[in-house]
């Protein structure tokens, strides 16, 4: 598929339109991305014909915004790790205040995010502020792994320009979730080894 340019937008301009409700497609390091406001979110389930007990994915442009939402007791584990691995493929799932846990992972506390490797996609984050995100693809189909497959998939979507995006990794991020103090469980093995974990105590339960 030939990308039109009518549907690429500048990051000033897919800004605007995530804050006025649209849904997006953007690079990423790992997979492309189906991304919208976390206000707007429900419509990503939808557009996917995803079951909404599949959480998205909170990405950002700054640590300390994203970690900002969590609580003081899972901020001291998890920093050290966004030091280490952010920018970059792994998702800290960690409980969260207020209500946007139920926008973005309906019924639950906790919530993952990340901050992508990927210099387009984070200037755009540093203008839109943190996006509710998803593999760009139909839920259960294979991933998309580049602009044109994400814009055959999701054709009345904008895509964030430049393109052609950088080339992902094609492996999905490591998913870890914070349990208690000091304490990590794998929940999915992706492009991070999960040696992260290996040296926390054991989780009780």
């Amino acid at each position: 598929m030939t990308i039109d340019n009518t549907s690429l937008m500048s990051a000033e301009e897919m800004a605007g339109h995530l804050r006025t409700g649209g849904a997006a497609l953007l690079p990423t390091d790992t997979l492309p991305a189906l991304a919208a406001a976390p206000e707007h979110a429900a419509q990503i389930w939808t557009l996917k014909q995803r079951p909404q007990d599949k959480p998205l994915i909170l990405m950002g442009a700054q640590a300390d915004q994203l970690l900002a939402l969590t609580s003081s007791e899972a901020r001291i584990d998890a920093e050290p790790l966004a030091l280490r691995f952010w920018p970059g493929a792994l998702t800290l799932v960690l409980p969260v205040q207020g209500t946007l846990s139920q926008s973005l992972n309906p019924g639950r506390r906790t919530l993952g995010m990340r901050i992508p490797a990927c210099d387009a996609t984070r200037a755009l984050l540093a203008q839109s502020g943190p996006l509710a995100t998803t593999s760009a693809n139909a839920s259960g189909a294979p991933p998309s792994r580049s602009a044109e497959e994400a814009a055959a998939v999701f054709p009345r979507l904008p895509l964030l320009a430049p393109v052609p995006w950088p080339a992902p990794s094609g492996l999905a991020s490591t998913v870890i979730a914070w349990t208690s103090p000091g304490c990590w469980q794998l929940l999915r093995q992706g492009a991070v080894m999960a040696d992260v974990i290996k040296h926390s105590p054991p989780c009780s339960g």
